[in-house]
């Protein structure tokens, strides 16, 4: 049996007990009694072995007690001893300090004097040793062995630091500067020759020599002009050559790019930190260009026509940026090595000459756009030309406003998104302004202005159907505009967005910027990715900029006004092309019904005065104005079909855009609304109704035959309203109504009439009101 589990923490008797029996209960059921009483039996013969065991430990621990209370007593009898004797120690030590202070302290003076003894030794040594050595320097120098040379400088050099207190040290200060000097010019030849062969001993020998005399700045000085005079040939030779200049750069470049390889190579055999030198030998070089770059980039702007000079700069930006990325790349692995504040330096002399242009991107952006614009025809002699032009234009302004975003993260990487605002906002004047005017040409065109004298009544359909396809433009206009922000949103913070730190707050522009150095000193930097000409130069339009990055970051891409001016241009636009469409409809309407005060028939007599007076209304048949107008409108619904049966989203979208003239009355039932067709036709319907009115009441006289065929030419239109679902104006109804109502009644039928219109009826009627 198993007793170790009585010993576990975690014992449970009843958990012991079903383990004992489960065995029992599946091998043989029926012996369970008696395995229990086998169980019982060990159990009990278990305890009395612990019982003895407990029994003869304990009787041991009681023999050992005697033995160890003993033990204890010596070690306490000891203690008391080593005590004793530390406290006659302590007596004695301090009764020895009492009698020797004395002694001890002369034996400190006397070693205070020995060692400035052994200090002015020293120093007449260095200075017996300074004056040997300027007597022998001279024949050494005779030897031309640099190194020899170099130890008896070394040597003068730490004689003199000795020397600091005598009177003439300044004097031995400038005689060993000259020394050195002449050592230097007796080494140059050598130090050029080692340089320009490559010689990793001799250059290592020379880092040595000039290290121990403190010249370490004109040894590398030696190195840099070396060099330096190498590639300012290469750039002088590919100047002279007949390349372009986009080929140049390039061609130097790359020769910079691979000088940077080789040299770091080589310099990382002979000096400490060749990652800085080949960095500062880069930034001397590209300074040190004759011509030099921004020389070059302003000649070959300069030269370049107005409309292609943006293309040109991005064209010669494009080789500097694939400079720029391979030494980037070149410098990524061992950046926490470098000189962050010499690699900035690099950074700013490799894309410091096009700074001037950055600063101008939004200028020379808006020129560029401006001139492509201005390029893009919309004014054709022919209606038709002037739409398909106008439907053509749409592409055309998207692809030139993408193509400035491009260019803007192209040349800024982003900072000239104010720039970029202010060119697109130009580009989007302007070509409205072009279309505004090619749709006055169109209104000309169409005599959309001019009310003809004439009665001749022809339906012309052109100018609407022409109509109808520029509000489809302008839909397409105002699609393509939202799409086209969303896009200038989501990439104007997607490149601009990592220079707004999280801690930015529009509130406190100089908190901003405090904490961000202090979040660019606890982490090593990009200086590649952390180059920011617009903070430097232009303060204000960065803080305008960070401003817009974090409205776009606060309320999201989707919730901007970025280009609202624009979109308020074009919904304009959208607007004049619907009066356009309207007007080319209402025209005809118009026509004839600016005749109907002109008639003459209205206050002349005669026969058929005399004949009608006492017929029935339903006698006279409407006038020929008014059957013109009334066919007119009936076939109205024809015509609006394709804003029903059409599906275009950009005709639905302008639609639905676009506000007619003559709304619908206050309190009327609008199930226009709902669909556009019919509310084209309501607003039609309106304003036909409308001018309607007006002509009749400037009709100076109604004989009372006129008066019964006004009312039969108004109840003719009604009746064409009717038919059409649409509801007769007010004030429509109430003049038929004053009409149709006999002289006896007029007063009463007036009064629930508006009194002006009543007294103009009356006075047309011959009536008193």
């Amino acid at each position: 049996m198993d007793f170790s589990r009585f010993l576990s923490d975690d014992f449970e008797v009843k958990s012991w007990v079903n383990a004992a029996f489960r065995a029992v209960q599946q091998e043989a059921p029926g012996k369970v009694d008696a395995h229990a009483a086998t169980l019982v039996m060990k159990l009990q013969l278990f305890i009395q072995e612990v019982n003895n065991a407990v029994e003869e430990t304990s009787h041991q621990a009681l023999q050992n007690m005697p033995r160890v209370l003993r033990e204890v007593e010596v070690l306490k009898q000891e203690a008391t001893f080593l005590k004793e004797q530390m406290i006659l120690v302590k007596e004695d030590i301090k009764k020895f300090e009492e009698d020797t202070a004395q002694s001890m302290q002369v034996l400190v003076e006397i070693d205070r004097v020995k060692s400035r003894m052994q200090l002015a030794a020293e120093s007449l040594q260095e200075a017996d040793k300074w004056s040997t050595l300027s007597a022998d320097i001279e024949e050494t120098l005779k030897t031309q062995d640099v190194s020899v040379i170099s130890a008896k400088l070394t040597s003068m050099q730490s004689s003199l630091a000795m020397l600091v207190d005598t009177p003439d040290y300044s004097e031995k200060c400038v005689h060993l500067e000259a020394l050195k000097n002449r050592l230097e010019a007796m080494a140059s030849p050598q130090i050029v020759a080692a340089f320009n062969s490559q010689s990793v001993d001799q250059a290592k020998t020379f880092v040595k020599v000039f290290t121990e005399i403190d010249r370490m700045p004109q040894l590398l000085a030696y190195y840099y002009k070396c060099h330096k005079v190498q590639l300012v040939a290469v750039w002088q030779d590919l100047c002279q050559s007949d390349l372009s200049l986009n080929r140049q750069l390039t061609e130097l470049y790359d020769t910079l790019l691979g000088t940077w390889h080789s040299q770091l190579q080589w310099a990382t055999q002979v000096f400490k930190n060749p990652h800085e030198i080949v960095t500062v030998l880069l930034i001397q070089t590209l300074g040190a260009l004759v011509p030099s770059i921004p020389v070059c980039l302003s000649t070959a702007v300069e030269r370049t026509g107005q409309e292609t000079k943006l293309n040109k700069l991005l064209e010669l930006y494009d080789a500097t940026i694939h400079f720029a990325k391979g030494l980037e790349v070149a410098m990524l692995p061992n950046l926490k090595e470098q000189n962050l504040v010499k690699v900035m330096e690099l950074v700013e002399a490799v894309y410091g000459p096009y700074k001037p242009y950055q600063l101008e991107y939004g200028d020379l952006e808006e020129e560029n756009l401006l001139i492509q614009i201005s390029a893009v025809p919309l004014e054709h002699w022919e209606v038709i030309d002037c739409v398909q032009e106008l439907n053509h234009s749409v592409s055309k302004l998207f692809i030139l406003a993408s193509g400035a975003i491009d260019n803007c993260i192209k040349l800024t990487d982003g900072l000239g998104v104010c720039g970029l605002l202010k060119a697109l906002k130009a580009l989007f004047t302007k070509y409205t302004s072009d279309f505004t005017n090619t749709l006055q040409s169109i209104r000309k065109k169409c005599k959309l202005d001019d009310v003809l004298s004439d009665s001749l009544f022809q339906e012309d359909w052109t100018a609407f159907q022409n109509s109808v396809r520029i509000i489809t433009t302008c839909g397409e206009l105002l699609r393509q505009c939202g799409d086209f922000e969303q896009q200038l949103a989501n990439r104007i913070l997607s490149t601009a967005g990592k220079y707004l730190l999280d801690s930015y707050s529009p509130c406190s522009f100089s908190g901003f910027q405090d904490t961000g150095s202090a979040e660019k000193k606890s982490s090593v930097k990009n200086p590649w990715q952390e180059y920011n000409y617009l903070l430097k130069e232009n303060p204000s339009e960065y803080a305008s900029l960070m401003e817009t990055l974090y409205t776009l970051k606060e309320k999201g891409t989707s919730n901007h006004n970025l280009l609202s001016s624009s979109r308020s241009a074009l919904s304009r636009l959208n607007q004049l092309a619907h009066h356009l469409a309207f007007d080319s409809v209402f025209l005809r309407i118009k026509q004839q019904l600016l005749l109907v005060s002109k008639m003459e028939g209205w206050n002349s007599g005669g026969i058929g005065e005399t004949l009608t007076d006492d017929l029935p209304n339903f006698s006279l048949t409407p006038l020929e104005y008014i059957s013109n107008i009334g066919q007119y409108i009936m076939s109205l619904p024809l015509h609006l079909e394709p804003f029903v049966t059409q599906e275009d989203s950009a005709l639905e979208l302008a639609l639905h855009a676009g506000k007619l003239p003559y709304p619908p009355e206050q309190g009327d039932e609008l199930p226009e609304l709902d669909n556009m067709a019919d509310y084209w036709l309501g607003s039609i319907a309106r304003a036909t109704m409308q001018t309607y009115c007006e002509v009749i009441l400037q009709i100076p006289e109604l004989t009372v035959h006129s008066t019964k065929q006004l009312a039969t030419d108004i109840d003719y239109l009604i009746n064409v309203m009717d038919a059409l679902g649409l509801q007769p104006s007010r004030t429509l109804q109430n003049i038929v109504t004053l009409l149709k109502a006999k002289p006896e009644d007029y007063r009463q039928a007036a009064k629930s009439v508006p009194r002006r219109m009543a007294s103009s009826i009356a006075a047309m009627r011959g009536l008193e009101c």
